[in-house]
């Protein structure tokens, strides 16, 4: 049995003392989404929560952490973190920015700590999944855990 590789989420979980299970997926690169991955770990797509990173006008980088079978309105989202205009971060640029690739982006462990928001659902949840910081493990945990960790902002950012 191969050894656990460790993502930067996981060390800065295991050294907060949080508690979390290590959810595994099959990686299909011409299906990166949430909802494909909340189906192979048997959870609901609005119980796996996927990790948008954004650019506001005024604030710079933000983070959001919304249901997997939702889409976020950046109107709202600029209104909630106070910019005129936000928009996605290019693909290009979320390694650099936050050491993290595409679906594999963990709103736990970035380079630089950015303001995270959390879609207001994931409190209706004993545990909600996000990224693992790599595709193909989603970690399993409590939402009021990982706000505080985050120090995530909770709000009402998505569309249908």
């Amino acid at each position: 049995m191969a050894k656990l590789q460790k993502t930067n989420a996981m060390r800065q979980l295991d050294a907060a003392k949080i508690e979390y299970e290590i959810k595994d997926y099959e990686v299909d690169e011409n299906d990166l989404s949430g909802v494909h991955i909340a189906e192979q770990i048997g959870l609901s797509p609005s119980q796996t929560f996927k990790t948008l990173v954004t650019r506001g006008d005024k604030t710079g980088v933000t983070v959001f952490c919304i249901p997997s079978d939702r889409e976020i309105d950046l109107k709202a989202a600029a209104a909630v973190t106070k910019n005129k205009k936000i928009e996605m971060l290019h693909t290009s640029e979320l390694l650099a920015t936050t050491g993290y690739i595409r679906g594999g982006c963990s709103p736990i462990g970035m380079k630089k700590k950015f303001p995270t928001y959390i879609d207001e659902s994931a409190i209706t949840f004993d545990k909600i999944t996000v990224s693992s910081g790599t595709r193909g493990m989603q970690l399993l945990l409590s939402p009021e855990k990982l706000i505080k960790f985050t120090g995530a902002i909770l709000c009402a950012v998505t569309t249908k």
